[in-house]
């Protein structure tokens, strides 16, 4: 086959090319959470706003506030938004999204969730059932995990312009005193664990965008993970770190947590928990799971001796009934993720480059 285009091949991989080092527009890889994304952050936005904070890139910033009397009082504090497409999918939509995923940033840092903002960017034409649809799921997902949503705006955009909806989000929550995971907590010899299957979310979305059909329903993993961490937290304050491996999939999550603790990863490729039908529609559309989003799922960093107590819960609740133990931090190799592969050999794992599967959450 001849490729007759620039990108051919990268269409045929369901990427989009991988741009140049220097570029002077925004590309569609720049909100993959990957390479462009993160080289974005790091030129653009700290700079710009530099603060110990921010600096620290975790998925919640984490405040202290003092009253009256002295006492201080540690919360953590995240935003986001949901510009997926489609907005109704297998296992839920764009607003149920939105809550758990603001939910999920505020609990893989050890905060219980407690109050919501959305803002809704409404196109043109939009359908108001489709509207009322997406507002009442959003209820009954704040519902479920606890939280309020206690502020918010809307605006509308000319038809054309907002492809139906978007929403931004942010939350608030409280974290425990004496409790300060972070991604640079990693040691040498913690275990990584996550809680169940990953790529759920994106091959969902894909098989809505795509037409492919499995011989079982497939749904997004899309969940507030916020009781989950809480089990894990109980079982084990002493957890490092934990994160959503959300936009980027696992591979961004374990690159950001091994550029941030100056240690290295090691994953074992035959340990990693993949559904039948997520491993067939990756090889078919030639996607790396690794790279795939998940909505419902978390990693966590765990000294060696608490591993198995932690695994356990994690096993016990129901958004961790398929977690499992699939790699480890070492000396070797700091800022790098490596793989063995179920070939015996092993790869160099980086971050996304370009962009597998755009407007996923």
């Amino acid at each position: 086959m001849t490729a007759t285009a620039p990108g051919f091949d990268a269409v045929l991989l369901g990427t989009c090319p991988v741009p140049q080092a220097q570029y002077d527009r925004i590309l569609l890889g720049h909100g993959s959470g990957g390479t462009l994304g993160n080289d974005l952050v790091r030129k653009l936005f700290l700079p710009a706003f530099a603060n110990p904070t921010l600096s620290a890139l975790e998925d919640q910033a984490t405040l202290s506030l003092h009253g009256t009397k002295g006492a201080a009082q540690s919360i953590a504090f995240t935003t986001d938004s949901f510009v997926v497409k489609p907005i109704f999918f297998p296992g839920g939509d764009i607003g149920r999204l939105a809550v758990h995923g603001t939910v999920n940033d505020l609990a893989v840092g050890g905060a219980t969730p407690l109050f919501l903002s959305a803002a809704f960017i409404l196109e043109e034409g939009l359908a108001l059932s489709d509207l009322k649809r997406i507002v009442a799921s959003m209820r009954e997902a704040c519902d479920e995990a606890g939280v309020t949503l206690v502020t918010g705006d809307t605006k509308v955009v000319d038809r054309g312009k907002g492809d139906q909806i978007f929403i931004t989000t942010a939350g608030i929550g409280v974290v425990p005193e004496g409790l300060a995971l972070s991604i640079k907590n990693a040691r040498p010899g913690d275990r990584i664990l996550i809680s169940g299957t990953i790529g759920d979310h994106g091959i969902a979305i894909m098989s809505v965008r795509e037409g492919i059909e499995f011989e079982t329903v497939l749904e997004s993993d899309s969940a507030a993970l916020n009781g989950l961490t809480r089990a894990m937290l109980e079982a084990c304050p002493t957890i490092r770190c934990m994160r959503d491996p959300t936009r980027g999939g696992l591979s961004s999550s374990l690159n950001e947590l091994a550029d941030a603790s100056r240690m290295g990863v090691r994953l074992d490729e035959s340990l990693l928990p993949l559904k039948p039908e997520v491993k067939a529609a990756c090889e078919m559309l030639g996607l790396d799971p690794l790279y795939v989003a998940n909505e419902g799922k978390l990693i966590a960093v765990v000294p060696p001796d608490d591993a198995a107590r932690v695994l356990a819960a994690m096993r016990r609740h129901p958004l961790g009934r398929n977690a499992v133990q699939i790699g480890e931090v070492v000396e070797d190799h700091p800022g790098m993720v490596i793989m063995k592969s179920v070939v015996g050999g092993e790869r160099v794992v980086t971050m996304l480059a370009g962009e597998q599967l755009p407007r996923i959450c």
